[in-house]
């Protein structure tokens, strides 16, 4: 749930902020003239508050946010999801994918201008923490805003070749795997400022909800395997604490709970917002689109928490998409256990040495699951090896596409574990053409 700051000061600092960044946004040069009102604004812990309330509402709010962006990208490219309406024409461009998708698309464009807008309005957050006298309540302000700005360059790395990891006039591009690594420094900056003045209580009351140390060590594990960094990834895998328990209102204390982006009547999850329409997408089938030895066994329960049957009126029932979209206060996770016992199972396969036996047994813990505190659980029969390091791999991809469908994920895993390109509708985003015309050292669309 999002907090609520009365004071009209706040608010006028957040709405100068946000003007001059969505004014620039494609150029990722965000300077204007009442820059020196909106420091001065931001020189108080209850303006840079509200900016860090702001952050999260742009990445996960509204059909302009980076989630709904990055599911539809991913799910439509990926085969996730099914296009049920092809008036909708920037999904039907992902749905069609290969040459189709071009930089007009404005799902492409959302995605990209609000992943900037969300890391300079970190970046501003995080120096302007910096200043604060109470280093605690500081360190609070950089680690929280540091889940968004990871968040965020974590997205475009996923779906673009090259990225931006700095914000200004014609900034360079540098290789997606890079961005992932920005992500990762991001991360460590904000753990040092924790390590060093741990965050007061009074800090998950005013601002976040968020257990802030458990998920930015989950990122880091997830950036670390985008970024082939398998013992990195194996070592933050292992400090993550896995949640068991959830808080019951907005200003519960965080310390041993799940982290997730809560909703409410006012501000809803944008997810089932779509869904509930059925005039954008619905997953592609039961099978959430995998085929052959890929598809889910009929016994996993996950199939029955991401999936429900549903009729309208008299129309027959038709196939909808559940999980995390099933009502509009449904929180979304900024991590799952399941994903966290994967990244385990991963790391452990593709290390030097690989050690198939403790990755067979991370993946088991997904398999076997029944008490997930999202409700994701399998509730299956361990599976017996030996396995090979590619039957192993296999596996462990097919349960990445199930345990975290339509995450935004599935097209980066299909990558790394070599998928055909016959998989996909397209591998790789072209450039929004906002972008192309602002900075010249955009780099030219790949090819698929």
């Amino acid at each position: 749930m999002m907090k609520n700051f009365k004071k009209k000061s706040i608010y006028i600092a957040c709405g100068l902020l946000g003007i001059a960044s969505l004014a620039t946004s494609c150029k990722k040069d965000f300077e204007d003239p009442s820059r020196a009102s909106i420091d001065v604004a931001l020189g108080s812990s209850q303006a840079l508050s509200a900016v860090a309330t702001g952050i999260q509402r742009t990445y996960t709010l509204n059909r302009t946010g980076v989630i709904f962006n990055a599911v539809a990208t991913s799910g439509f490219s990926s085969n996730e999801l099914i296009l049920l309406n092809a008036g909708n024409i920037p999904e039907l461009q992902l749905s069609t994918g290969g040459t189709a998708v071009d930089a007009t698309n404005s799902i492409l464009f959302n995605m990209w201008a609000s992943s900037f807008k969300v890391i300079d309005e970190s970046n501003k957050v995080i120096a302007g923490a910096e200043a604060l006298g109470d280093k605690g309540y500081a360190a609070g302000l950089i680690g929280y805003v540091t889940i968004f700005k990871a968040l965020s360059l974590g997205t475009i790395s996923s779906f673009w070749e090259k990225v931006p990891v700095t914000i200004g006039k014609n900034v360079p591009f540098v290789d997606r795997k890079d961005g992932y690594k920005a992500a990762i420094a991001a991360i460590d900056n904000a753990l040092a400022k924790i390590a060093a003045n741990p965050i007061p209580s009074q800090f998950n009351v005013t601002v976040s909800n968020l257990n802030i140390v458990n998920a930015l060590h989950a990122l880091k594990a997830r950036y670390a395997l985008f970024s082939e960094q398998y013992p990195l990834a194996l070592a933050e895998a292992n400090l993550v604490t896995i949640p068991t328990t959830m808080p019951t209102n907005s200003s519960a204390p965080v310390a041993t709970d799940a982290s997730a982006f809560r909703f409410d009547a006012a501000n809803f999850n944008i997810l089932n917002n779509i869904i509930s329409s059925n005039n954008v997408f619905q997953p592609t089938n039961v099978n959430l689109g995998l085929t052959g030895t890929l598809a889910p066994d009929p016994t996993d329960k996950r199939i029955a928490f991401y999936t429900k049957w549903e009729a309208t009126g008299t129309n027959p029932a038709t196939l909808r998409m559940k999980g995390f979209s099933e009502t509009p206060t449904t929180p979304i996770p900024v991590f799952l256990p399941g994903e966290i016992m994967l990244i385990k199972a991963e790391a452990y396969a593709r290390q030097a040495t690989p050690d198939l036996n403790n990755s067979l047994i991370e993946l088991n813990k997904v398999i076997t699951k029944t008490n997930d505190i999202f409700g994701v659980n399998a509730g299956m029969t361990a599976l017996a090896g030996p396995f090979t390091q590619t039957e192993l791999l296999e596996r462990i991809y097919k349960n990445r596409c199930i345990e975290l469908f339509a995450s935004g994920f599935k097209l980066e895993d299909m990558r790394r574990f070599g998928r055909p390109q016959s998989e996909m509708k397209r591998s790789f985003m072209p450039y929004p053409f906002q972008e192309r015309d602002n900075n010249p050292n955009t780099p030219a669309n790949p090819a698929f």
